[in-house]
């Protein structure tokens, strides 16, 4: 190539530093805005994300409570049975050999 073609030929301003200094400049409100808006999508996902923890461990919560209260219930009934008069007269008197003392054989104390 001689002088007189590079001379002839157009130079080619840099496309990229324009675009940026017409986004400083020109651009900056758009911009702005365009930030604001990515940050503010990347909160509500975040939001979202910890919200949907917080429900599933209230869910989790909320499952071992009901197991806990039936197993409550459960205790309740069986120390109902264990405690019942017939019950424990039926073991007294197989298992410990106890008998009911006759009336003549009672002492009553006063107080």
């Amino acid at each position: 190539m001689n002088e007189l073609e590079i001379s002839i030929q157009p130079k080619v301003p840099a496309l990229g530093k324009i675009i940026i200094r017409d986004l400083f400049t020109a651009g900056r409100v758009p911009m702005l805005l365009l930030i604001t808006l990515f940050f503010s999508a990347i909160a509500v996902v975040m939001t979202t994300q910890m919200t949907r923890g917080v429900i599933s461990q209230k869910d989790q919560a909320l499952e071992q409570r009901e197991k806990l209260d039936e197993e409550w219930r459960n205790l309740i009934l069986e120390e109902n049975a264990l405690s019942e008069h017939s019950r424990v007269q039926k073991i007294a008197t197989s298992e410990l050999d106890m008998t009911r003392p006759d009336s003549d054989k009672e002492v009553i104390v006063k107080l």
